[in-house]
């Protein structure tokens, strides 16, 4: 019996969800000793290393924010597959040579490089929604969220056993070998057969697009809604370690009880996503979003009352399957309202938007545990959850109907 070849679709599909897993791994593995690894490269004092964490760590955010569109703009004309080979190449060759850097200043412009090359993901994933069948596409971002989202897990564990059992150098020339797996894996596995490149000249500029899109009030609803998922989710990153210490009473292992708790958010999420992208397809992409935003306001509220750290873990668990009905479906959402020749532009502007919440959230959290308290952060979290469900039925959802 002849074994029946699967659609191009779905085995693009499994080659990226592969890729971007990697890439999961790549991005996320360095972050644990990032500042130990600057701390090496000279003679700083306590505010000082301060400064240049939250520089190193913030700046691909920046650049990615501002070349994110351009990229798009290029992916539209040039091919998907092009875009997540200059990528993941060139973001191998920058974290390689991460390795050789002998000072912070090195350090820093490497990682403004890393974020020039940025859009490995959104350009996998534009890939993946434009050959998809539309019916389709919610389960099929769902899998590619999950499956970087497991990378993104596992990265922490084996960048940290890496500099163990090796050194922080050769863990970025790992993970610079891991970058160019994923661009192997697409050059000789994923095709691109059906593209056909933006030639209207009205489609090069940003209002050329808009007046493409048959719903732009839509669109833009659902860009300002990635934007502030992401500034609500990140606002709660700086300080979980120190609530987990508050709540400990500052005994016991706070480390281990804090990298356990960061990572269960991701590990529901895992386990979710795709199966969350399929219930969309079936009953509604939005109905699946609005759940997510009203179990987020009743999780974030609880949040700010535990009483201890497992507690704490309960709801940071369950507050993962809220984000699983969140930026994947957004991503669905955009998908199927979007003509697919200008999908790259639009998936860029999206990431751009990601990027953006991601430079607010963490000074908003920073800026409001400094003045209050802890709690505070998550009772404001709780408005700004609640504010983005008000603009999401009022721009997306009433567009809809």
């Amino acid at each position: 019996m002849v074994e029946k070849r699967l659609p191009i679709w779905q085995r693009n599909l499994r080659v990226l969800a592969i890729a971007v897993f990697i890439a999961g791994i790549a991005f996320s593995e360095v972050m644990p000793f990032l500042p130990l690894y600057i701390n090496t490269l000279g003679h700083f004092s306590h505010q000082q290393l301060n400064m240049w964490a939250g520089l190193v760590f913030s700046g691909i955010y920046f650049v990615s924010a501002f070349v994110s569109p351009w990229w798009g703009k290029l992916a539209d004309q040039k091919g998907r597959k092009l875009m997540i080979l200059r990528a993941s190449l060139g973001m191998a060759i920058v974290l390689a040579a991460m390795g050789l850097v002998t000072n912070v200043w090195q350090l820093f412009i490497l990682r403004m490089t890393q974020g020039f090359f940025a859009g490995f993901v959104s350009n996998s994933n534009a890939l993946i929604a434009t050959e998809t069948p539309k019916e389709k596409s919610g389960q099929a971002l769902g899998t590619m969220a999950s499956s970087f989202t497991a990378g993104n897990l596992l990265g922490p564990f084996i960048g940290g056993a890496l500099a163990s059992l090796f050194s922080y150098r050769v863990t970025f020339f790992i993970t610079g070998l891991l970058l160019l797996i994923a661009f192997f894996l697409a050059l000789f596995f994923v095709h691109e057969d059906d593209f056909e490149p933006v030639t209207n000249k009205k489609l090069e500029s940003s209002r050329g697009v808009v007046a493409t899109l048959k719903n732009p009030r839509l669109i833009f609803g659902l860009l300002l809604t990635t934007l502030i998922i992401q500034a609500a989710n990140n606002s709660i990153n700086p300080i979980v370690s120190l609530y987990v210490s508050q709540l400990m009473h500052h005994q016991g292992n706070v480390v281990l009880v804090s990298g356990v708790i960061a990572a269960l958010p991701g590990i529901a999420t895992f386990l979710a996503a795709s199966r969350f992208g399929a219930i969309g397809d079936r009953i509604g992409t939005q109905k699946v979003i609005i759940a997510g935003f009203t179990g987020a306001i009743i999780l974030f509220f609880l949040t700010a009352f535990v009483q201890n750290s497992f507690e704490l873990g309960i709801l940071r668990f369950l507050i993962g399957f809220t984000d699983a009905c969140l930026f994947p479906q957004v991503q669905t959402l955009l998908t199927k309202n979007t003509p697919a020749m200008i999908t790259g532009r639009i998936f860029s502007w999206n990431q751009s938007a990601m990027y953006i919440g991601n430079i607010f959230g963490p000074l908003l959290g920073s800026t409001i545990a400094g003045v209050s308290s802890y709690s505070m952060v998550f009772i404001i979290t709780v408005g700004i959850v609640t504010l983005n469900l008000l603009l999401f039925k009022l721009n997306v959802v009433n567009s809809l109907d």
